[in-house]
Order: structure tokens, then sequence, then C-alpha cells
């Protein structure tokens, strides 16, 4: 990019915006919105099911379509954003959130149902890099920013567990449909109140977009996700409707690559990913969402299903969860500017490793206070830690001009990891429960083979998925301490060189 370009109205450190912590507020109002979107679904998914004849093994792509196409169209938004205008685009996402969440909450069968959901996910695509870009240019002074960014980091941790809850409620005391409709008015509220709040800042220049980029990472990870699923759904790797979309998607994030590097305005810019500090933090925010997105499907099943909980009961369970990356998240965003981001995100994600693993123990007579609850508070402070600390690192020395594109890569992130390990887990559900009835069919009469056999074989599925998260975790937090080389006082320079200095 030449170096003509520029940042035309953002706020200055010098002159700070009187009303940018109202303007962080109706952010975070969106932002919330849009991260427990993502798992509002999971607890109305039996009661969707049933109203629109969906079978099990269709059931998960009212999750994956909108991670999908969030992810995949997340890089494009956020080019977007810095053309036309973040504040601009912001509202245009909000918007089209709105009407696609009334969209499925009318639907009359299962592809209206999941067409709404991957149309959430592209105007989320467009929603949440702007979120993210327009806090980094309202506050430029470091500790401000660390505050901001410790909301927005409680968000992406809560965002989730809130949306389990409330779920429950909407769907044991209303309907599930207004799992999608409720996004409508929370996207109003904070369409009228950003008009007046927010400051318009984008980037000068001829605008250019990366379509074949976008449209390649979009293909390529639907591909591999639809191919791994397929495995779990046959228990089959090796079968020809699982290995060749996996063979396929790979090739196509590969060319996604190879367009990234040979175009002049790329999606991606290489020297975002190239950087050592900036590339270590993407990774950690791919394996993190890899490991902890699956856990909030696998427990609501394994309180629903196991336990017989109700939704209303299930999505309270997870309410602890949500108080402590609360907690820690308050903590981290006041110990970061002291500390740094390194020992904070290693020791987070070791210690929701932990936690993962104390999951992996669980039984069908397991108690929720003396098993379930030790092991959600321990991931959720980690979890605290390791996001607020992600976001910053991710975003640390950018160049005016790419924070756009950082952010979405950011988000990206989120949404990848979380759509290949939600898929994986899957498959390790499904594939080890499967490998579990086989064993006890060996040693135990058909006869006697009853409901509690039925229910240990679940929950060893769950089990497995629980280790194979820990695993993740912890790989996580070393390559983060490995590769974030940078310490407190390096978050808190304003170099505008789009590479980091070491």
């Amino acid at each position: 990019m030449s170096n003509n370009v520029s940042t035309s109205n953002v706020v200055h450190a010098e002159t700070p915006d009187p009303r940018r912590w109202f303007a962080l507020f109706v952010i975070a109002i969106a932002q919330l919105m849009v991260i427990l979107d993502s798992s509002i679904i999971n607890i109305a998914l039996p009661h969707a099911a049933v109203t629109l004849h969906i079978s099990p093994k269709n059931v998960q792509w009212a999750v994956t379509a909108y991670t999908l196409t969030f992810g995949g169209f997340l890089l494009l938004g956020g080019r977007i954003g810095d053309y036309l205008g973040r504040k601009k685009v912001f509202l245009w996402g909000l918007l089209g959130f709105a009407a696609a969440s009334l969209l499925g909450g009318f639907a009359s069968n299962q592809q209206m149902l999941f067409g709404a959901r991957a149309l959430q996910g592209c105007f989320g695509a467009l929603l949440a890099p702007a979120a993210l870009s327009l806090i980094s240019v309202i506050f430029t002074d470091s500790k401000e920013r660390a505050k901001a960014f410790g909301v927005f980091g409680a968000l992406s941790g809560v965002g989730a567990a809130i949306g389990l809850i409330a779920g429950g409620l909407l769907t044991q005391y209303v309907s599930w449909r207004w799992c999608m409709f409720v996004n409508t008015p929370m996207a109003m509220l904070a369409f009228v109140l950003a008009l007046g709040s927010v400051k318009e800042s984008k980037i000068e220049g001829r605008a250019h977009y990366d379509v074949p980029g976008a449209i390649t990472a979009t293909l390529g990870m639907i591909s591999v996700v639809y191919g791994v699923s397929r495995a779990g759904n046959l228990n089959n790797w090796g079968s020809t409707q699982a290995w060749p979309f996996i063979v396929v998607g790979f090739a196509l994030l590969g060319l996604f690559f190879l367009i990234e590097a040979r175009t002049s305005q790329p999606l991606v810019p290489v020297r975002l990913i190239r950087d050592r500090v900036r590339g270590g933090a993407f990774l950690a925010q791919i394996l993190v969402a890899m490991a902890i997105f699956g856990m909030f499907l696998w427990m609501t099943f394994y309180f629903q299903d196991i336990h017989g909980y109700s939704a209303v009961t299930s999505g309270l369970l997870f309410l602890p969860f949500s108080i402590g990356v609360i907690i820690s998240a308050g903590a981290t965003s006041a110990l970061l500017p002291k500390v740094g981001p390194r020992p904070l995100a290693t020791i987070g994600m070791l210690a929701a490793g932990g936690g993962l693993w104390f999951l992996s123990y669980l039984t069908p007579t397991s108690t929720y206070a003396g098993n379930v609850l030790p092991a959600l508070i321990v991931t959720s402070l980690g979890l605290g830690f390791a996001f607020v600390s992600i976001a910053p690192t991710a975003l640390f020395n950018v160049a005016p001009e790419d924070s756009g594109a950082a952010s979405a890569v950011l988000n990206t992130a989120q949404q990848i990891g979380g759509s290949f390990g939600t898929s994986i887990q899957n498959t390790i559900v499904v594939s080890t429960a499967t490998a579990f009835v086989v064993k006890v069919a060996s040693t135990v009469p058909a006869s006697k083979v009853g409901g509690l056999v039925l229910a240990a074989k679940d929950t060893h599925g769950y089990n497995m998925a629980y280790r194979f998260a820990a695993v993740v975790m912890v790989v996580a937090a070393g390559l983060f301490f490995a590769l974030v080389n940078i310490d407190r006082d390096h978050l808190g320079q304003h170099d505008e060189s789009p590479v980091a200095m070491h």
C-alpha cells in the first residue's frame, strides 16, 4: 500500500472523543449479540429439529452455517469497513443482522433456517471487524485501550455462555424461534444509539476488494468442515464421502494464500501474519476457539440428555462460567499494562486446559457441584486471562490502514477455530462412543445393555472430546509463550509501521 494512504476522522490521543465510553457501550451491545448468537441456538436445536423435521445428521449445520460464513467473509468485511467507513459498515451490519434474524425466526423448514443462519454470518462478518476497528481508533491511550479491550474480551468469553442461558429461558418459556427474534431489538437499539455516538473513520485511497480470496477461503473452510462432519457421521475417515472434501478444502485454502501473496491489496496482508507476535496471537486464537467452542455443546447434551435437566436449568448451570470469565477479564485488563500479555495468556490457557482435562473424567452419575462446577470455574478463569491478552497482542503495532484487516483476521481465527474444533470433536464423540459400545457388547449380554450403558457411551464420547480440547489448549499456551516475545512496555507503542520491532 502506498505511503499516501491515511486515516481520516480518527480521534487522536491529544483530543480524546468525549463520547468514547458511550460508544464502547454501543459497540459492546453489537458484539454481545454477534458472540452469543453462535451459541444461543444450541439449546433450542432439539425443539427446532422437531418443528422443522431436521434429521440428526443435519442439526449441526444450524451452528456451522453461521460460523463458516462468519469466518469466511470476515476478512472481506474488514476491508470493506476500511474503505467505505467503519461506522457505515457497522450500521449496515446491524440492519442486515436484524433482518436475517427475523427470517430465521419465521423459518418453515430446515433450508430456510440454515439459510438465515448463513445470512447472519455474512452480516456478522461486516459488523464484527468494524466494531473492533472502531475501538482501536477511538481509544488511543494505552491504559484506556486496555480497559476497552477488557470489555471486548469479556464479551468474547461470556457471550457463548450467556447465549446458552438466554436460549434456555426463551426456549422453555416462549419458543425456540425467539432465539432468533431476540437479535432484532438488540440490533435496532445499537443502530439508533450508534447514529449519534460513534464517529466515522476510514482510510483514503482507491478501494480494492479481494473477492477471489474471500470466495476461496470460504469454500475451503466449508469443504473441510463438511468432510470432517461426514467422517463423523459415517465413522470412517477413509470414506469417499469424507476425505475428498477435506483434500479439496485444504487445496482451496492453499490457493487462498497463493492469491494473497500475489494480489496488490490482499484480504490478509502477508506482513500481518509474518510478524512473530501477531502470528502467535492469531494462532493462539484459532487453537483456543478450537478447544472451547465444542465444550458448550457437549455440556449442554450432558446436562439435558444424561441428567435430564430442562433447557432453563441447563442454561443457568453455565452462569458460574460467565461470572468467572467476567472476573478474570476485569483482572486481566488491569494487569495487562503492568505485566504484559505473555505471562497472563500463557497461565490462562494452561489453567483452561487443566479445567477441560478435569471435565474428561465425568460419568453419568457425576454431580454438578463436585465434578462439573470446579472444572467450569477453572476453565472460565483461564479463558478470561487468555481472551483479554490475545486481542491487543493481535493488534500490536498495526498501521492504521491495516487495522480493519488485523481485526478481521482475529475474528476469523476465532470462527475458523470454532468451526473446525466443533467438527473434529463431533467426529471424536461419535467414533469413540461407537468404539465404547463395541467393547461393551463383547463383554456384556445384549439383554443387560440398558440406559446406564447408553449414557456411559455418550459420556465417554464427550470425555474424549474434552481431552482433545485440553491438549489443544496446552499447545496454544506453549506457542503463545514461544512466539509472543513482547513485554508490558510494547503495548503502549504507537508505531505506524506495520511490522513489529523486536
